[in-house]
């Protein structure tokens, strides 16, 4: 069972670093974007969450208290989610359907991320991770 664990946390945090080197490789076109969306400190702000998600994807990964790194992951999704994508300000129905997607895709990661929080910080011991939980007596 705990090689499915595994699997699992790799499965997801894949994506994650994905978007963390994106947000690395392609600076200039990420920070535009984030500036049209109306960021402050556009450049900064994706080098910020670049570091985040990585960090927390590498955390949720090697399992290095896996539950701050999946709780890293909701911090960043959630302000995404609403920001980045908030389609209920978008005019042309092609683009609103996009941002609805990319929406609704950080909502149930997000979700995801809280429930993998919640599992690693209750689940002393999954086998195959380097550290325990750190926040685990939030729920003692």
């Amino acid at each position: 069972m705990e090689w499915l664990v595994l699997i699992g946390r790799l499965l997801f945090a894949v994506l994650f670093l994905g978007s963390g080197w994106g947000h690395f490789t392609q600076i200039q076109m990420m920070a535009g974007y984030a500036q049209s969306k109306g960021v402050p400190l556009a450049r900064g702000s994706v080098i910020g969450t670049g570091v985040l998600i990585v960090v927390g994807a590498l955390m949720v990964l090697l399992g290095v208290w896996a539950d701050l790194g999946a709780l890293l992951l909701v911090v960043f999704l959630v302000p995404t989610a609403v920001v980045m994508h908030n389609f209920w300000n978008v005019d042309d129905p092609q683009s609103k359907q996009m941002e609805q997607t990319q929406f609704l895709k950080d909502v149930a990661l997000a979700g995801a991320a809280l429930m993998l929080f919640v599992f690693f910080a209750t689940t002393p011991e999954l086998g195959l991770t380097i550290t325990g939980p750190l926040l685990g007596g939030l729920f003692e």
